[in-house]
């Protein structure tokens, strides 16, 4: 107690190998504020360590070499409960592009390297080193999901896709025959991207996001993984699935659309993220993601 007023509980958050925006749509959103201390996050507390008095740990970025499998596992001996935030954390995300020969050739070449942590085989999601029980998908989350998070996650009822969010008109008369590019063509402001020509997922992508790529017409690229209905099956069902939609609502030819569904733009979500039941561990559960 201070000054009458009851100490809030405290969360701290751990970063990784990541970009920071995961903190940055934190920091977005103040509903937090009244009700948690932030004790730690290197981007705007100047403290050295974590707290042993903290009752949450957000835990951003990939595990990709030793620093970052110490730390995190230093720092999850200390919380009560670890939640897993943005896609990097979850699977890798954008550090895992780096996950190819020739990068890490070019890494271990330079001889001039100086008190480097050791680069790990791969990027590795967090849950491959400690319990986690919540996970928090976005790139970044969105400030409302953070809010749940923190605040009462079951409370919290996320729409089921992203067309549920999105609104936008679904017209069986408007079949386009190829697809428009990421950046080519004007966007019609209330009619299905589909519709439009635009490779958008987010038939199959879990709501939550407000459909704030969507609905100013940028197509989903599926950053918040899949559905409920997806989420223990693996990439491959969700990719089945997001093909069987264009099928049914365009005359794109198959081999056009597997090909763009491969291509580097949507690589990132639908061939990392998505796959939940990948390596040795079993299928993330659906109901531990936000």
């Amino acid at each position: 107690m201070e000054n009458g007023t009851p100490d809030l509980p405290k969360f701290a958050v751990l970063q990784l190998s990541g970009c920071a925006g995961c903190e940055v749509s934190l920091l977005n959103t103040s509903d937090w504020v009244d009700k948690f201390q932030l004790v730690y996050m290197p981007l705007v507390v100047s403290t050295h360590h974590i707290p042993d008095d903290v009752q949450v740990l957000l835990v951003s970025g990939g595990v990709s070499n030793a620093e970052d499998a110490y730390n995190l596992r230093q720092a999850a001996r200390k919380v009560k409960k670890v939640i897993a935030v943005g896609t990097c954390a979850i699977s890798g995300g954008v550090s895992n592009l780096g996950d190819r020969d020739d990068v890490r050739e070019l890494f271990l070449s330079r001889y001039d390297r100086i008190n480097l942590p050791r680069l790990l085989a791969k990027t590795h999601p967090v849950d491959a080193f400690v319990d986690v029980e919540l996970y928090l998908p976005g790139c970044p989350p969105t400030p409302e999901l953070f809010t749940a998070a923190l605040t009462d996650s079951r409370g919290f009822k996320a729409a089921a896709i992203v067309c549920a969010e999105c609104r936008r008109q679904k017209l069986a008369n408007m079949r386009p025959k190829h697809l428009t590019g990421f950046r080519h063509g004007s966007v019609l402001p209330d009619v299905c991207l589909i519709n439009q020509g635009f490779l958008c997922v987010g038939t199959s992508t879990r709501g939550g996001c407000r459909a704030i790529c969507t609905r100013p017409g940028h197509p989903c690229v599926g950053c918040r993984g899949p559905s409920n209905l997806l989420i223990e099956k693996g990439s491959a069902v969700w990719l089945e699935n997001i093909q069987r939609v264009f099928e049914h609502m365009t005359d794109i030819p198959a081999d056009e659309l597997n090909e763009a569904l491969r291509s580097p733009q949507l690589s990132m979500f639908l061939f990392q993220f998505s796959d939940y039941a990948g390596g040795d561990r079993p299928p993330r559960s659906k109901d531990k993601v936000l």
